[in-house]
């Protein structure tokens, strides 16, 4: 099919309320989508990345993984 766009790094995330408790939940959905890389996704989103700069912040994210 030509022009669909399948986006399989997404996955349903689900958060119970319990008692009427939204903030407890809200905390819970925000730590799960944190975890997820949600944020980070976004932020790396938010503008244009040349193709030369996104490879030397993927080495440098590489490094610092290595280096924990």
């Amino acid at each position: 099919m030509k022009g669909v766009i399948i986006l399989k790094e997404f996955k349903a995330l689900e958060v119970s309320v319990r008692g009427n408790d939204i903030e407890t939940a809200m905390k819970i959905l925000k730590k799960k989508l944190q975890k997820d890389g949600v944020f980070q996704r976004l932020k790396e989103k938010r503008y244009f990345e040349k193709p030369g700069d996104k490879k030397r912040r993927k080495i440098r994210e590489n490094k610092r993984r290595l280096k924990k």
